[in-house]
């Protein structure tokens, strides 16, 4: 015999057939494809998790990797930042060369991957998957970064404050409103832990003379005392790479700095990767929890799914869902980050 009452233990909602109804918006979709299964259902409890971060004084910190920018996804983290639903990005260098180009006045274009890769060569284009870049184009982005550092006062520079200050200049001398544009003007943090992995790096290595020095190890500093100050703070991963352990690697260092932090309270990550492979980018947030990045009682949500299918529709319902709810922005104070006042050392 069955055991029945621990069936009912299981059994507590059943699933809702999906209707169709050609009234629907964004957020009433994804509501009721919470009540379906296998990734509809974590799309639907991804868009909850985040709402909840927003009605609660959270740190949201936003981890970009993959070619998020030249797949069109630029103005969705405008979005984000203009309406504050997220805090801190830490990006890869791609996405904001890619960023900086597009801002300029640029372009990528929509193209194949099936195509002769000799042929573009000899057209002078780049790709992408399916998009193009044009090389002279990318090569004037490259100038542009080139040029901006002999603005700058010769010492080292955090990537946020870099990339404030470059932000800044583009707000003048831009045609469109980008990332860091727009991150200047909200306040947003933005930080570029691998930015010599990019045409950032490859741009300024061109320099004659000393080279532009990075003060990532500031970097480090800087996003460990945002975690441990933090209310509550959130993670959002739109793939994995270097930005995703970045972010999550914040609990650790801060718990080192012998600074309470119990783990982020939420969080949300869209990948396409598996982890049986060892990698960090398919990596769950359970294995996260051995080693302290996620919090014991951490609200969670894997949507394993193309970030350009995902991040569109969740951020199109966020923006229903918020429209008129004003958001308690948490306190973003570094005045005191590189400081370490005590280790476990000490």
């Amino acid at each position: 015999m069955f055991d029945l009452e621990k069936r009912k233990h299981f059994l507590k909602k059943r699933v809702s057939p999906f209707k169709v109804d050609a009234r629907t918006d964004v957020s009433d979709l994804l509501k009721r494809m919470g009540g379906t299964a296998f990734q509809a259902r974590n799309l639907s409890k991804a868009v909850d998790v985040w709402e909840e971060m927003l009605k609660t004084r959270t740190t949201i910190f936003f981890g970009l990797a993959g070619a998020m920018v030249p797949a069109g996804m630029r103005e969705v983290v405008v979005f984000l930042i203009k309406n504050r639903f997220i805090d801190c990005l830490v990006s890869t260098g791609a996405n904001l060369f890619h960023d900086i180009h597009e801002i300029l006045g640029w372009y990528h274009w929509q193209g194949s991957p099936y195509v002769n890769d000799e042929d573009l060569r000899d057209a002078g284009l780049d790709r992408i998957y399916d998009v193009y870049g044009v090389e002279e184009e990318f090569n004037a982005s490259d100038r542009y970064i080139y040029e901006f550092v002999d603005k700058l006062e010769k010492r080292p520079y955090t990537t946020r404050e870099f990339l404030y200050l470059m932000g800044k200049d583009l707000a003048r001398r831009g045609k469109k409103e980008g990332i860091l544009t727009s991150a200047y003007r909200a306040g947003v943090h933005i930080y570029c832990p691998a930015i010599a992995d990019s045409s950032i790096g490859i741009a300024l290595g061109l320099r004659d003379g000393d080279n532009f020095i990075f003060d990532v190890i500031g970097d480090v500093k800087e996003t460990a005392e945002l975690t441990a100050s933090a209310r509550a703070s959130g993670v959002i991963f739109i793939g994995g790479g270097i930005p995703k352990n970045f972010i999550q690697q914040t609990e650790v260092t801060a718990n080192m700095m012998c600074k309470v932090s119990p783990g982020h309270k939420y969080a949300l990550q869209i990948t396409s990767d598996s982890p049986h492979w060892g990698g960090l980018s398919g990596c769950t947030f359970e294995e996260a929890q051995s080693w302290g990045k996620i919090a014991r009682d951490s609200k969670r949500v894997t949507v394993n799914c193309d970030a350009t299918i995902a991040l569109p529709l969740i951020v199109t319902a966020l923006a229903q869902r918020m429209k008129g709810v004003k958001r308690k922005l948490p306190r973003m104070d570094l005045t005191d980050s590189h400081r370490v006042r005590k280790t476990i050392w000490d």
